[in-house]
């Protein structure tokens, strides 16, 4: 499957972006060459046999290591599924007993079903608010009933400076959350702190700490986007938490820190007895600075990632995974597309990541069997460190009979294999 190449007007939120499918992103034979250099380390052959969507997806889950039966996504299928849940514009109308997904949320969520799949179905329109889901929830499923992902929207603009005044007027503003629902804790969390800001997790649309999430055929967004300058403005449209969440046919759209593929920590902030898993298929995420992040096991497969211009950021830049020391996978992007918008013709280009190196991370990423336009630093790929600024430092062995080791933390574990450089930005 391709995407359809977008423009800067397309990454707001509209109908314009949809989603068009073809067969493989990856045309062309790749110029990319093993090692590569310092700043663009290329995997051989032998070293990229390693780097799978099934090594990835088997390592994890309830502990920092290899699980036996390994996670094999499956995607529930809604036709014909059993939907007691539908939210719609007009209550009434094709069965919608819910304005709110929130509320139908809830409603599920006071179900006891014997951890069955719970089917929430929503209609063609767009609800403003957020969604929570709890940890311990049944495996749930959010699925648009629209023709497309475009036709279900769901928002809300939040960002990281807001106070956490703000934020309760802004998330909960007629009582959406109340003592007694499983998901107020996550409201109270956040609309309690004694900060003077919130911070990054608060301010995502949909966020779930639960497991077995599933999400289909929807837009999920915060609408902040360029309501604000090129500074730094983090606004989470989408913050998972659980393990194997699976996306399918979704657009995600946002400016810096769109998607948080995360870990939720229960103990403390280094907590490595869990890992979360995230399968992103057929989708589209569109941001400007660091707009894919998160301590999570994440495999993107045929995904656009769209890098826009419009809020003329410093340095945009795509991915900034927050992977364990400990852990030799991160995110990986396979069949894949990184687009970017006008704004990246000139001088000006955006990097595909960058380190992210606090809480004792050594980001991983993959890009590989995939495609980049010229929106994006071609020979150097990579940003700076997040925190601490240092200049990306890639493994490249001295000689031919060197073997490096991929894991090695002195570098920067962030590589590319067999990608190819296709048309230019529109």
């Amino acid at each position: 499957m391709k995407i359809s190449t977008l423009s800067r007007a397309c990454a707001m939120l509209s109908a314009s972006l949809i989603l068009a499918a073809c067969s493989s992103s990856h045309q062309g034979l790749s110029s990319q060459v093993a090692p590569g250099t310092a700043s663009l380390p290329v995997l051989s052959a032998d070293e990229a046999a390693n780097f799978t969507a099934k090594n990835y997806l088997a390592f994890g889950g309830p502990s920092m290591q290899v699980q036996q039966q390994g996670w094999f996504p499956k995607l529930a299928s809604t036709d014909g599924a059993k939907t007691d849940f539908v939210v719609g514009p007009q209550l009434g109308t094709d069965g919608a007993a819910y304005s709110n997904v929130q509320q139908a949320v809830n409603a599920a969520l006071a179900v006891r079903n014997h951890g069955e799949r719970i089917f929430i179905k929503i209609l063609p329109g767009t609800y403003n608010g957020a969604v929570y889901i709890p940890a311990g929830a049944p495996p749930i499923t959010l699925f648009g009933a629209g023709n497309s992902s475009a036709d279900v929207t769901l928002a809300q603009g939040l960002e990281a400076s807001a106070a956490p005044a703000v934020y309760r007027s802004t998330v909960s503003p007629a009582g959406q959350f109340l003592p007694g629902d499983r998901a107020f804790y996550m409201f109270q969390n956040c609309a309690t702190l004694t900060t003077d800001t919130i911070g990054t997790g608060c301010t995502a649309t949909v966020w779930s700490q639960s497991s077995s999430l599933q999400l289909q055929n929807l837009t999920i967004g915060n609408s902040l986007l360029d309501t604000v300058d090129g500074g730094d403005h983090s606004a989470v449209a989408l913050r998972t938490d659980g393990d194997n969440i699976i996306l399918d046919n979704v657009r995600l759209i946002g400016r810096q820190n769109t998607f948080m593929a995360n870990t939720a920590n229960i103990h403390n902030q280094t907590d490595n007895s869990r890992y979360s898993r995230v399968y992103v298929h057929n989708s589209l995420i569109v941001g400007d600075v660091d707009y894919v992040f998160g301590r999570a096991n994440a495999v993107f497969d045929h995904v656009e990632f769209h890098t826009v211009s419009s809020r003329g950021v410093k340095q945009a830049s795509v991915f900034a995974p927050n992977t364990p020391a400990a852990a030799p996978y991160g995110f990986l992007v396979i069949d894949s597309n990184l687009t970017g918008d006008r704004g990246f013709e000139q001088a000006a280009k955006a990097k595909m990541g960058r380190a992210w190196d606090a809480e004792g991370a050594s980001s991983q990423l993959v890009i590989r069997d995939s495609s980049f336009d010229n929106s994006y630093d071609q020979m150097n790929p990579w940003g700076a460190s997040v925190f601490s600024g240092q200049p990306f430092a890639g493994n490249v062995p001295k000689d031919e009979k060197q073997q490096r080791n991929l894991n090695d933390t002195n570098f920067n574990r962030l590589w590319q294999y067999n990608n190819v450089l296709t048309q230019p930005a529109k």
